[in-house]
């Protein structure tokens, strides 16, 4: 059948605390309390009676961290939810990982966002003053109601909505700077001349300086790519309402600039919110939520090693001048290209004679890169329409809507940074505009029926979906008769030789979902949430259009019992658990059948081109879901009053992962065809412990969790045995996926020492007596035999580790006095290796970090270290080996905080209910053995697809302390 229809991903909920009756007691007794209420997904559910594991993060949280990326605020708040930031760049997202890796083929391993029941790529561009909760539904109990795209999680936030009552109007607002909170110790000029000198002379060349003393410090590429960076963000709402309509609205503004070349590295939002709810008559509620933001930033690579300031301030040699000044000291012949860059005072900026290829004097770079933004303008909403009838029924439609547009500009001039890094043909102006439109449609009816001591919650849904209603075009002017970004234009006429254009549009997506749950309990003390969905998508074949996905999740609060004694140990205890199965169609359209693509052209006898067409790809019609199934057993007490315990175990496992499959050239196909190949499971515990507690004028409330994780990839394809995963530079492949080993892990050759002298050289033979390594040296690894053939070969690579942490953890601690108050948070990981590839190998001559002071250099003198070689015919450096890898295990000091609240007798004066004054400091301190920059790492240029934990050049995250204020009338 042809599905017309699009996908379900809605949720249209709103955390509130709200006075209920708790549920009778088999003595009938009924006591009034304010239960907490968390979003569940197409509904809310008492906190008390939640049998799925749902993380639950609220406004007064989110509110004392001023960061600006509301994402980052579930860091180390909530176990088992990883959050890696994926660079310090302004404007960067985090990546978010729940439960572990999920997926190895299909998409990224990101969860599902939804925001006031919209989907969305992810919520960097909300106000974080707007977000009035965020939950976090990990399990596969609680995710299913969200069945084909719920396997990697699902992340529900819900905005602030208006309250009854009169106008409130409130300021957020900070100001702020940061710098880099360390650099690399890399060698002097000094000791960079010594070390180059040293391995001319190790492979018996002559020596490239004469007098290494000459240069002295030389220039300190770090102290010219960091600066300070400045923050600031204003967020001003107003709400208000009364017994028929509430309102919210808000208007934010954030500017940041960045530690590394602040010119070209920055981000500008501006956005705006209007929610309303209206309640036309007792039976009928209308209500909206709208939504625009406008970003401008610029950034520079992060995270690869290919070229960019950061790069280049790791490499450069420490000799070459920043600007030169002194002729005497530089080669004058490479600097005769009229293209070349000049610094404001007129002299050029410094070439490296040594060091080239993407590698260049960054002040030089930033000449050719300003300028040049991304934008974007995005309108997100809702309306919705709800129907109560027949007492105990309640029927819900919402429309929901994402509409974007965004592009890139960029302007290359005419010049010359290197002889292997320069344009000197002609200058030329882009322009990339694209826009997409997606939309959904859901419709829901609830039944709440209370019997006795039985309580039932009934819904069935249903909804349509449309995804990448998209188009774009790129505009091309080259020879421009300008060569500045101020001047370039469109509007000069360059002839239609120098203009090309180009256009695309999307594939779009259509989904059809149809959901039902089933919410019961007995007395508040057995508890049951069934729940199944059905979807189908355009995606798969008329074979596969549609997938199940049922769930079912039981709890028992086993204090509630006539045999529960009352004591002041124990005081609730709630055991739960649950099964579900989620789905995971992220892959491109159409892939399932086989398409005639053209540019297959030939030409005739004549001479003459014919058009021809060939089949992109493998047909497979038998293309399904990959399906991830979740068993969930948790506990959670209350005990000795003030401390609350949550502890759970799960197992997921992911089966029939959607990937690519290797054939042979000779197949003749341009794309890889799909299939369901590959397993994988997950396991791990979650705990989170609470304790608070007010006296007097004091309060103190301390929140700690500690998640583990293991990884085991279980199944591949039936002829492999692994598959690489993520490689670098000259080295080839650094991480594979390998059957039973973690995604991801990182492979290489295992070295036991280096040669001391040459006697334990010719001494290192096989059983035939062949030397292992007959181009070793004294002063050369001692590679391993890892196989036991008598030879060293790639089939020596064993599994080093992986990227993966074993132990995530994170610990707030709230502390207040009269009118004083004080935050600290601290989150980290441990478990995890690094790959530290910041130098370039395929650069002989590019700097070194200090620790090359300590190589091999006479026996005895190290037996880590190896010699230095130009040759490496030993591949010291040139091999994966564990010598490139280092413990990613860190402590940081994520935040602190010390507020100040005006009295209120004062602030009422001026009309103002409440003045708080802050200062904060982020990323204070971190604790780690890592060298580089940063131990948290993401994937390059923040991606999803390259391993995390390799350090290509990673833009490490700021030192900021920020000034605030808190003002509400």
């Amino acid at each position: 059948m042809n599905l017309k229809y699009s996908k379900s991903l809605g949720l249209i909920a709103v955390l509130y605390f709200t006075v209920s009756m708790n549920a009778q007691t088999t003595d009938s007794l009924k006591e009034k309390s304010i239960e907490e209420v968390v979003v569940i997904g197409y509904g809310t559910q008492k906190k008390s009676n939640v049998t799925g594991a749902i993380a639950s993060i609220k406004a007064s949280d989110i509110e004392s961290m001023p960061s600006g990326k509301p994402e980052q605020v579930l860091q180390g708040r909530a176990a088992g939810v990883t959050v890696v930031t994926n660079s310090g760049q302004p404007g960067s997202a985090a990546t978010v990982r729940v439960r572990g890796i999920t997926s190895f083929g299909a998409g990224s391993n990101s969860p599902l966002w939804v925001v006031d029941g919209i989907v969305v790529d992810n919520i960097g561009w909300l106000n974080q003053s707007d977000i009035e909760s965020i939950e976090v539904l990990k399990d596969g109990a609680s995710s299913a109601i969200y069945g084909v795209s719920a396997a990697k999680g699902v992340i529900l936030v819900t905005t602030k909505k208006g309250k009854r009552g009169r106008l409130n109007l409130s300021y957020n607002g900070f100001y702020g700077f940061g710098n880099a909170a360390r650099k690399l110790d890399l060698l002097d000029a000094t000791q960079y001349a010594t070390i180059i000198n040293e391995g001319f002379a190790n492979d018996g060349k002559p020596v490239r300086f004469s007098d290494p003393t000459k240069f002295g410090t030389g220039t300190d590429w770090q102290d010219v790519v960091f600066g300070t960076a400045e923050k600031s963000s204003h967020e001003i709402s107003i709400s208000g309402g009364n017994d028929k309509s509430t309102y919210y609205s808000s208007f934010g503004y954030l500017d940041q600039t960045g530690i590394v070349m602040s010119d070209i590295s920055y981000y500008k939002r501006l956005n705006t919110r209007l929610n309303s709810t209206h309640k036309v008559t007792d039976w009928l509620t209308l209500g909206q939520t709208l939504a625009y933001t406008h970003t401008k930033s610029q950034g520079i690579s992060n995270n690869e090693e290919y070229g960019g300031p950061l790069s280049s301030a790791v490499n450069l040699d420490p000799i070459t001048p920043v600007v030169v000044n002194d002729w005497s000291l530089v080669n004058p012949d490479l600097y005769t290209n009229p293209n070349i860059i000049l610094s404001p005072n007129g002299n050029p900026y410094g070439i490296s004679q040594y060091v080239n290829q993407e590698m260049a004097n960054p002040l030089a770079f930033k000449y050719i890169q300003q300028g040049n933004y991304g934008w974007s303008d995005d309108f997100v909403g809702n309306v919705f329409a709800e129907v109560k009838f027949l007492e105990d029924f309640t029927f819900k439609t919402s429309l929901n809507g994402k509409k974007s547009y965004w592009g890139s500009q960029s302007f290359t001039p005419l010049f010359y940074l290197s002889n292997t890094y320069s344009n000197t043909s002609f200058n030329n102006l882009n322009r990339v505009d694209q826009k997409k439109f997606e939309w959904s449609m859901e419709n829901t009816l609830t039944y709440h029926k209370k019997l006795g001591y039985h309580n039932f919650n009934a819904l069935i849904g249903q909804g349509v979906y449309r995804y990448n209603i998209s188009s774009g075009s790129s505009l091309t002017y080259s020879n421009l008769p300008v060569n500045t970004w101020q001047e370039a234009s469109f509007n000069f006429d360059v002839g239609q030789d120098n203009i090309v254009a180009n256009g695309w549009d999307g594939i779009e997506t259509r989904k059809a979902s149809y959901f039902g749950r089933l919410i019961y309990d007995y007395a508040d003390k057995y508890l049951f949430t069934g729940t199944i969905r059905r979807d189908g998508s355009s995606k798969f074949g008329a074979n596969h259009h549609w997938g199940t996905f049922p769930s079912m999740s039981i709890g028992w609060n086993v204090n509630k019992e006539n045999f529960w004694p009352e004591n002041n140990f124990i005081n609730t205890l709630k055991l739960r658990g649950g099964y579900g199965v989620l789905g995971n169609d992220e892959m491109e359209n159409f892939r399932f059948a086989n398409f005639m693509v053209s540019g297959s052209n030939y030409t005739d006898a004549g001479n003459n081109i014919i058009i021809g067409y060939a089949p992109s790809t493998l047909a497979n019609p038998d293309l399904k879901w990959e399906e991830t199934s979740q068993l969930n057993f948790a506990a959670d007490l209350k005990f000795l009053t003030n401390f609350n315990l949550t502890v759970d175990w799960y197992k997921k496992k992911t089966y029939d992962i959607l990937r690519q499959v290797n054939v042979p050239g000779y197949i003749g196909v341009s794309n890889l065809p799909w299939a369901n190949i590959g397993d994988m499971e997950n396991t791990g515990v979650e705990v989170e412990l609470g304790y608070k507690k007010n006296w007097g004028d004091y309060g103190l409330s301390v929140n700690g969790n500690f998640a583990t994780v293991k990884n085991t990839v279980t199944r591949l394809e039936d002829d492999i045995e692994y598959f690489n995963t993520s490689s670098f530079q000259s080295m080839g492949a650094v991480a594979r996926n390998q059957v039973g080993e973690a995604y991801g892990s990182f492979y290489g050759y295992t070295y036991e020492g280096v040669f001391q002298n040459q006697a334990q050289v010719d001494a290192y033979r096989n059983a035939n007596g062949e030397l292992l390594l007959p181009k070793a040296k004294p002063g050369d690894f001692i590679w391993k035999d890892n196989n036991g053939d008598g030879k060293i070969t790639p089939d020596d690579m064993v599994n080093l580790g992986n990227s993966i942490p074993k132990y995530t953890y994170g610990l707030t601690v709230n502390f207040n006095y009269k009118n004083f108050d004080f935050m600290m948070f601290a989150q980290g990981q441990a478990g995890n290796k690094i790959f530290q590839g910041l130098r370039r190998l395929d650069m002989l001559d590019a700097n070194y970090q200090t620790k090359i002071l300590n190589r091999w250099i006479g026996e005895g003198s190290t037996n880590e270290y190896p010699r230095l070689t130009r040759n490496d015919d030993n591949h010291n450096y040139t091999w994966m080996s564990s010598y490139y890898l280092q413990d990613g295990d860190f402590l940081r000091l994520k935040l602190i905080q010390l507020g100040y609240t005006i009295p209120q007798d004062v602030t009422q004066r001026f009309g103002m209910s409440k003045v708080r004054l802050y200062v904060t400091g982020e990323n204070v301190f971190t604790f780690t053995k890592y060298t580089g920059y940063d131990p948290e790492i993401a994937g390059r240029n923040g991606g999803d697809s390259d391993s995390f934990g390799i350090d290509r050049a990673y833009y490490p995250q700021a030192r900021t302390f920020l000034f605030g204020a808190n003002i509400q009338f």
